[in-house]
């Protein structure tokens, strides 16, 4: 097979011309490296399409690389152009770094963990200084994060079309000019877990500063950021203005596992304010889910409820609005000794669920690893969206 071409341009990325392929990456704490073993099998599978190159990212195929929380970490250093083993290595490292309990950060309105620490790792894989609007950005980049102050999500992008990327001189501070470990911190800043993120977005004269404090993207219905990343690639209002269409816009979306859905229902009765949040979350995951496969083509689709079955073919308005596809892992303790066999003895599965958990990192990316082997498939990707020259 022949090496092709596939370095492009930031502009080249986000221009309308179809077709555009989008990845977006769901927010889930250190579940995140369940993510990671899925994103090995597609990264492997797009690098044997386009000539088998070592030096093949990510971030030569996708046009738009989408995440929420911790998927907003691992989008960011796709973006930058890192590999995933690359991303794997350091995201061992933080976990073990950034989630480690203390007996003095206990209580009702103290924060878990100490931000300290995610700051500067964050700080150290971007750089401490690398703005939204750097060339590092090798691809277009969407991280969700959300206002608590004003209860708005926020999708915040390196599109320099974007109505809010320009700073306005003695006024709002554009996107663009956010430093990217700040934006992804905001979007990690889970309550319960880390304190809210404070950002500057304004600068007015003879007032003081303007500031937003922002807290984790999966607060917001986007800890599956497919929907808002399709959204803001094609509605007018964000800019990019790509076309709709299955053989026009690709969107691939994985999550970091989840229980069956009658499994996460059944643990509404645990008490808990936090239990209630993760329950509405679940609710909105199922509902974009629904939404997403009842607007596309779905090689991946699945059995959404025992009424709904699976939404194949049943395409709202018969027309597809793009292709889809989606690979996450079940982390109930069946579909576990399914798929890790003998190894599900020598792994800690019974609770895989937690999401600041260290020692579950290591089952975690076996799952992963063994979720994307068997189930990312060549047939899923169309040739359509092969980056021109390549071919299967």
């Amino acid at each position: 097979m022949i090496e092709v071409n596939v370095k492009r341009t930031l502009q080249q990325h986000l221009e309308p011309g179809p077709p555009k392929r989008i990845l977006a990456l769901d927010g889930g704490g250190l579940r995140g490296i369940l993510t990671l073993g899925i994103l090995k099998s597609i990264e492997r599978e797009l690098r044997r399409r386009h000539g088998g190159g070592e030096a093949f990212r990510l971030s030569d195929y996708f046009d738009l690389i989408a995440g929420t929380s911790t998927g907003a970490i691992i989008a960011a250093a796709l973006a930058l152009g890192w590999s995933v083993e690359k991303i794997e290595e350091k995201y061992f490292e933080l976990g073990k770094k950034v989630f480690q309990k203390s007996l003095f950060r206990q209580g009702l309105f103290r924060a878990k963990y100490d931000e300290g620490r995610l700051i500067e790792e964050l700080k150290t894989v971007y750089g401490a200084d690398t703005l939204l609007r750097s060339e590092d950005l090798l691809t277009g980049l969407l991280i969700v994060i959300k206002r608590i102050d004003s209860g708005s999500p926020w999708p915040v992008s390196n599109n320099p079309n974007g109505k809010y990327f320009n700073s306005r001189p003695g006024g709002t501070i554009g996107n663009g000019d956010y430093k990217l470990w700040a934006a992804v911190r905001a979007s990690t800043a889970a309550p319960d877990y880390f304190n809210p993120e404070h950002i500057t977005i304004a600068q007015l004269p003879n007032h003081p500063p303007i500031v937003g404090d922002f807290v984790d993207g999966g607060v917001s219905p986007f800890n599956n950021p497919a929907l808002q990343a399709f959204m803001y690639a094609t509605i007018d209002g964000y800019r990019l203005k790509w076309p709709v269409g299955e053989d026009k816009v690709l969107v691939v979306s994985v999550g970091t596992g989840s229980s069956d859905a009658f499994i996460q229902h059944s643990r509404i009765a645990a008490a808990g304010a936090l239990q209630s949040l993760l329950s509405l979350m679940n609710d909105v995951a199922t509902l974009q889910e629904t939404m997403l496969q009842w607007m596309s083509r779905s090689a991946t689709a699945r059995k959404i409820d025992s009424e709904l079955g699976v939404l194949e073919g049943d395409v709202v308005g018969g027309t597809p609005l793009l292709t889809y596809l989606r690979y996450d892992a079940d982390l109930g303790l069946a579909a576990l000794h399914d798929l890790l066999k003998e190894e599900a003895n020598t792994l800690p599965v019974e609770d895989l669920t937690a999401m600041d958990a260290p020692e579950n990192m290591k089952a975690l990316h076996r799952v992963g690893t063994l979720t994307g082997e068997a189930r990312v498939k060549a047939e899923h990707f169309p040739a359509l969206f092969d980056v021109a020259g390549a071919g299967a």
